[in-house]
Order: structure tokens, then sequence, then C-alpha cells
């Protein structure tokens, strides 16, 4: 697939370490890696703002929607219009939906059909591949 943000792996790795992004968060966005639950950063994470792809800057949730799931990684109930792009993983031996942004194609997560009303969803997210904006004084 092609996205409207591209860039070579080594300028990927740059723009992340010039950002101060966690070391797993290549791994993690160019690769299609999970970070251990329970670690991420932004897994117990309750401020009011909002959650941005670590890569391309893009706004993928309100943290209006975000909710404890209890799965040891930062879950959202709904994301911004647009901001995601679904895509059928067959990895390791089951069939998820995995998410990317719409923008850089950085690999964010999953997406799973368990989440509270009144989507349903639980966006199960990589805190390696999120970058957190405070709102606007």
């Amino acid at each position: 697939m092609t996205y409207p943000i591209q860039k070579t792996e080594a300028q990927w790795q740059a723009l992340l370490q010039d950002k101060g992004a966690e070391p797993g968060a290549f791994q993690v966005t160019r690769r299609a890696a999970t970070e251990r639950p329970f670690t991420g950063k932004y897994e117990g994470h309750w401020a009011d703002g909002s959650y941005h792809c670590i890569c391309c800057g893009a706004k993928l949730f309100d943290s209006g929607t975000k909710f404890d799931a209890g799965c040891g990684w930062p879950s959202f109930s709904q994301a911004m219009p647009g901001a995601i792009r679904e895509i059928e993983d067959r990895s390791h031996g089951m069939l998820r939906t995995e998410t990317v942004c719409a923008q850089c194609g950085a690999h964010l997560g999953h997406v799973f059909p368990d989440g509270p009303a009144p989507t349903g969803l639980r966006y199960c997210m990589n805190s390696a591949s999120l970058d957190f904006e405070s709102p606007a004084p």
C-alpha cells in the first residue's frame, strides 16, 4: 500500500531518534512489532489531550475515547475519522485487524470488536507508536 507520507527506513529511524521516541518505536511502527503489555508509557496515562502518530504527527484519538481495557495497552473506543487504515492480519495463526496510520502507514496495533458502547470497538495501541499532545492553554 502507498501512503501520502513516504520515507526511507533510514529517514524514519532518524525522525524517531530526533523526536526522542522510545527505543522500540522503529520496530513497532515500521516492522509491526508489539511492545510487552503493561510496559508502555501511555497504558496508564489519563491526561486530557490527543494522541498522535509518533511518525508523522497525524491526530489519531482524543483522550475522551481512551478507556481501561485491562489488556496492558492503551485502548480507545473511537478513532478520528479517516485517521486509521485497517488491514487483515493473519500472522501468528490468528485472524485480526491491524491498524496503521492512514497518512504514513505506521503500525499502531489492532482493533477488536469487544469495546464499550456506543462503538463496541477496542483500538488496542502500542504506546511506542503514539505521541501525546496536551490541549492548548
